[in-house]
């Protein structure tokens, strides 16, 4: 069997899934950007992996498995997809993402990059002697809107750390000692007046792009501090830099952004505005599941999925199901 790898993805993320696969396959990769060397290798491939389907992509007759190397959906247009074509994805991101989300919380309110940069100049900031004193997570309320794999592993580090933990979901669900309960979308205002910190885990698709705005930011604590590791646009920009410039609310971390270099390319602003001139914003590469632990892991479930389509076993992690599975 055969599958096709973009030329840009083939810079050692996907490198272990030779040595995790059972069956046999012949790996090819291919230029996206050679239309004719693309249409040519896709005629005759059984699966790609690839975090984008657009919508004028060449056939692809004997395609029976896209592989997203990540969890997003975001840029596959599913109606291009040849209908014999199980989607599937992976995640495996949820450990590495939950450790960023509690060093960002404990930088925030311990401040230690601050307390040692001040003690380089001989100064004792943040000391006995002169203080201030820093905050605890102890006892705050962290609220968790997209209660998923990433939102559970997160809450478990929280609970370790004596937070209160809430969570919103589009799967209201009973709690699992974790969270009492995991409420509804219809009680994210309610999450945000409560809420110390909040963590955006959920993905962007029409329903959640804009999700929160210059409102929504106003019911939050004036000293709340909002994280966002799951997509960019789910909070408005212009408002986001607005509440954090006029300290409305007390900051943000912020892991995903607003605009990406071009594939391969590693220098750009990922911003319009300059967020890089607020103290109460923590910038991040989007960098915060990229352990050295993510890709035997991705690369591992890659492998299972590509014994079990040359075995003709169910696929993990199906986001699509192809035609005759449906």
């Amino acid at each position: 069997m055969k599958l096709l790898i973009k030329s840009v993805d083939n810079d050692g993320r996907l490198a272990l899934i030779p040595e995790f696969l059972e069956s046999s396959w012949t790996i090819e990769v291919a230029n996206y950007e050679d239309r004719d060397e693309l249409q040519r290798k896709l005629m005759d491939a059984d699966a790609m992996i690839s975090m984008n389907w657009a919508t004028d992509m060449p056939a692809a007759p004997k395609l029976k498995m896209l592989h997203l190397p990540g969890a997003g959906t975001d840029d596959i247009a599913f109606d291009a997809v040849p209908a014999q074509t199980a989607v599937c994805n992976v995640f495996e991101h949820e450990i590495g993402i939950a450790e960023y989300v509690l060093s960002a919380m404990l930088q925030w309110v311990i401040g230690i990059p601050r307390m040692d940069a001040a003690l380089r100049r001989g100064e004792w900031y943040g000391s006995h002697l002169t203080g201030p004193r820093h905050g605890e997570l102890y006892g705050q309320a962290l609220g968790i809107v997209g209660y998923g794999r990433i939102g559970r592993e997160v809450a478990a580090r929280a609970c370790a750390f004596g937070m209160k933990v809430l969570a919103c979901s589009r799967t209201p669900k009973a709690g699992d000692g974790l969270v009492e309960c995991v409420e509804p979308m219809e009680k994210l205002d309610a999450l945000l007046e409560q809420s110390d910190f909040v963590l955006l885990a959920m993905p962007l698709n029409p329903s959640t792009a804009g999700l929160v705005g210059r409102e929504r930011l106003e019911k939050m604590k004036p000293a709340a501090f909002i994280i966002n590791v799951a997509r960019g646009a789910l909070i408005d920009e212009k408002s986001l830099y607005e509440a954090c410039r006029d300290r409305r609310i007390g900051g943000a971390a912020i892991d995903t952004w607003y605009r990406y270099p071009a594939q391969g390319e590693t220098l750009g602003d990922p911003s319009s505005l300059p967020f890089r001139d607020l103290d109460n914003v923590i910038m991040t590469p989007h960098g915060s599941g990229w352990t050295e632990g993510l890709r035997p892991r991705r690369c591992r479930l890659i492998a299972q999925n590509m014994d079990r389509l040359a075995r003709g076993e169910p696929l993990l992690n199906v986001v699509r199901q192809a035609a005759a599975a449906r």
